[in-house]
């Protein structure tokens, strides 16, 4: 959504998203049931038509990034909006993985015989529609489409005005696979309209839509959450810190931050300040900042960071809050890991943190205190990502604590039910 984007639309569109709603909501029903051999077959055709169709799509595409660029739009932001048919295939390659994970509906995720002799199952069942409100990334309509399929849900998508030529080619391609092999198209729609108006009857359409699922940045994410009154799953700002022990290895310590920092900067599991115990400041700081020179990175550090270079930019009380996702960091030198935790407490926004140190009271005592989506010992905070935690995709990572929590995939796509088995049970 994005702020070009008209404060007002017509009765028509707004009508639409509900039509559209109610569509998905049929096509869930039918959909739940199906086996995974049918969804396998159909994410199998999705890739297939992917690449077949992709200069189709690629055509599309190329109307969005050249009004983006007649808009004044960064070239950072017009990189992730374009699609070529090498990125495409790269898709399609994305979704023939997703046929190898393991469907997690009808998963029976406990079980027993109760002493009244009936028998108790509690099993995975889809969620039901799934709305998915995003940004400039094309690439997100095919992931997101493809693990709701595995996981059985129906999928409603809104993508930026910016690139709704590419989203429109890409859901006809993805309706046409799935409808080849007999799954509902509808199971996959393009919420219609390009005005706020229709993400916020997309948010108002409670009892249709069984949860949405923001993707983007803090403030598309706080306008889904504050503004909705379908279910939210809450994804993605990290503003995700590094903590230097006081027991920490200095070369190793260096790696990992600047791993963490460096190694990609524009996603939320890149880290944004940088916390150092007093006592290891003076062997660690010189050494971090040089690193971080070499890479690119501006360093905004307190007081105490500041001395040990001219480079350093004062920070601000800003700083400590922000989710830089460029080539700069947040800085500061604490006097213990209490004082550490209490920082992170004040301004993390629960995504990863991270401790380097070679004390296993410390790590634990940190493990302990900190309480985000996850924590790191003495390993980057990019880790933390589905494909990395051994998932294979995800759908995001939530930062909140229900319905779920961490990078999500096709798992935390369900819920639950309770499957009761009597013989003519009844109760006394």
């Amino acid at each position: 959504m994005s702020s070009s984007e008209s404060a007002t639309a017509p009765t028509t569109e707004t009508s639409a998203v509900l039509a559209t709603a109610r569509r998905a909501r049929e096509a869930a029903a039918a959909l739940a049931p199906v086996e995974r051999r049918t969804k396998d077959a159909a994410l199998l055709a999705i890739a297939d038509a992917l690449v077949a169709r992709s200069a189709e799509i690629v055509a599309a595409n190329a109307d969005d990034v050249a009004r983006a660029r007649a808009n004044g739009t960064a070239e950072s932001t017009v990189d992730r909006l374009t699609l070529t048919e090498e990125r495409v295939a790269a898709i399609a390659s994305d979704v023939r993985d997703v046929v190898g994970l393991p469907d997690p509906v009808g998963e029976v995720v406990r079980g027993s015989t109760l002493p009244n002799g009936l028998e108790l199952r509690q099993v995975r069942v889809p969620l039901g529609v799934v709305g998915i409100i995003y940004e400039a990334r094309p690439n997100v309509t095919v992931d997101a489409a493809a693990l709701c399929l595995k996981s059985g849900n129906a999928v409603l998508l809104r993508g930026s005005s910016s690139a709704y030529a590419s989203n429109t080619a890409l859901v006809a391609v993805l309706r046409d696979a799935i409808a080849s092999v007999g799954v509902p198209a509808d199971a996959i729609q393009l919420v219609p309209g390009e005005s706020r108006d229709s993400v916020n009857e997309l948010m108002r359409a409670r009892g249709l839509v069984d949860v949405l699922i923001p993707r983007g940045g803090a403030s598309l994410i706080r306008t889904v959450v504050e503004g909705s009154v379908v279910p939210v799953i809450e994804t993605g700002v990290g503003n995700c810190h590094v903590y230097v022990d006081a027991d920490a290895d200095v070369a190793t310590a260096v790696e990992i931050l600047v791993n963490s920092k460096a190694q990609r900067v524009s996603v939320c599991n890149s880290a944004e300040t940088l916390l150092v115990h007093a006592d290891i400041a003076d062997a660690f700081v010189p050494a971090a900042l040089a690193a971080l020179k070499d890479a690119g990175v501006t360093v905004h550090g307190d007081a105490a960071t500041q001395k040990f270079s001219p480079d350093v930019v004062p920070a601000t009380d800003a700083d400590w809050d922000t989710e830089y996702l460029s080539y700069d960091i947040a800085a500061a030198v604490v006097d213990s890991l209490d004082d550490a935790v209490a920082h992170i407490r004040r301004h993390s926004s629960g995504h990863t943190e991270a401790i380097v140190t070679t004390s296993q009271a410390a790590a634990r005592r940190f493990v302990h205190l900190v309480d985000s989506t996850a924590v790191m010992v003495n390993a980057s905070t990019r880790f933390t990502d589905g494909g990395e935690f051994g998932f294979g995709a995800e759908i995001g990572i939530s930062t909140q604590k229900l319905h779920a929590r961490g990078p999500m995939g096709l798992p935390e796509l369900t819920s639950t039910k309770y499957v009761v088995t009597g013989d003519g049970h009844v109760r006394g």
